[in-house]
């Protein structure tokens, strides 16, 4: 802003930090801002681009700038306008470090920052205790809106095939032969190898167990199977001798 400005203002009874209310009527936007310094030339004020397109303002334009006092913000909501914001690790940490170069923010304003060399733009969707509120030192919860054009990705049910007569039957069950014990080779003392060659005993098909899938399953249902055996009941034959 220009030196004269400074002038005007400190002869007034204003508070600090200066905060100012600009507003474009011939499109009737309004925001709000700070100001960096009194060096400008006289009629003229220089605003950041962001700042002039939520204004629908064009170099050359008229501005109209009022001294305001606004409330300290304790919570803001932004919108990302763009899902390449989700490529930052630590969003919250890198808009905190930003917003120290913002004196106020406006609801319904984008604001720009950079980092990494590049442009993230944020709208600022809600803020409070007021619609406009100041940002310097103060404790603030931010909190993120899902980016403009962001889709959450579809999550495809997987339903289990029913098994066919080929996977049921169990003669094509594979032979798992699993652990039988003495079954290897051994050495004798003397160095001879007669009678050293392993003769496991058959192996019957009925000692082959495979694991069957519970079709029935149901989600968030859990069944305890418990194998008992069925104790054998002892009956006791008593012999008549039927007399003559």
């Amino acid at each position: 802003m220009p030196p004269s400005a400074l002038d005007q203002l400190s002869r007034l009874n204003i508070t600090y930090p200066m905060l100012f209310k600009l507003t474009n009527k011939n499109s009737d936007r309004m925001t709000h801002c700070g100001v960096l310094e009194f060096v400008a030339d006289e009629g003229i004020c220089y605003l950041p681009h962001w700042m002039m397109q939520n204004l629908l303002l064009e170099e050359g334009g008229l501005v109209q700038v009022e001294s305001v006092n606004l409330m300290v913000a304790t919570y803001s909501k932004f919108q990302p306008q763009s899902p390449d914001f989700l490529d930052i690790t630590n969003p919250k940490a890198v808009l905190e470090n930003a917003l120290r170069n913002f004196a106020c923010l406006t609801k319904g304003d984008v604001i720009a920052i950079n980092y990494n060399e590049k442009i993230y733009e944020l709208r600022v969707m809600e803020t409070k205790p007021d619609k406009a509120v100041s940002i310097i030192e103060c404790d603030m919860n931010v909190d993120f809106d899902a980016p403009l054009g962001y889709k959450e990705p579809e999550r495809h049910m997987q339903h289990p095939e029913e098994p066919t007569e080929e996977e049921t039957d169990p003669s094509n069950y594979d032979m798992d032969i699993g652990f039988r014990a003495f079954t290897g080779s051994g050495n004798r003392l003397d160095g001879k190898k007669k009678g050293i060659e392993p003769s496991p005993a058959p192996l019957d098909p009925s000692d082959i167990k495979r694991g069957i899938p519970n079709y029935d399953f149901k989600i968030g249902r859990i069944t305890f199977i418990r194998n008992s055996r069925q104790q054998s009941r002892k009956t006791e034959t008593v012999n008549t001798v039927k007399k003559p």
